[in-house]
């Protein structure tokens, strides 16, 4: 599993390069996050956009208590942003987003960089050993 999923983010990190390559920066989040899906699409893994996920908060189920921007693979949570700097605040988004989905990797990628590479974040939860 944990080389499926470093394989994976290597994958999406190098579609996201090719999206940012192309379109450049200052886009809408949406933008990206559907051109993202499409490449992806392109290179024949599988992705879904705004899944919407429930919780349960001692014994109450919120339903669509959150959406994950792109869930590839059902393994990998991608979060995209369009803002000037990522802060911790978005980390521990991502981080929540890992803990309720069960999952254990996520990309968190600012496509509003000039190089993409300055707004690339990789963090993991649980991850396999």
């Amino acid at each position: 599993m944990k080389e499926h999923l470093n394989k994976l983010s290597n994958q999406v990190i190098g579609a996201a390069i090719e999206v940012h390559r192309e379109l450049g920066a200052g886009l809408l989040e949406k933008t990206y996050e559907v051109s993202l899906l499409h490449e992806l699409g392109l290179q024949g893994i599988s992705s879904e956009r705004q899944v919407s996920l429930p919780i349960n908060y001692k014994g109450l189920v919120v339903p669509e208590a959150y959406r994950i921007d792109l869930l590839v693979d059902n393994s990998l949570v991608v979060e995209i942003k369009t803002v000037a700097n990522l802060e911790p605040i978005h980390s521990a988004q991502l981080l929540t987003y890992l803990r309720m989905s069960g999952n254990h990797l996520g990309l968190l990628i600012n496509f509003h960089n000039l190089k993409l590479a300055d707004g690339l974040k990789r963090l993991v939860h649980n991850f396999p050993s």
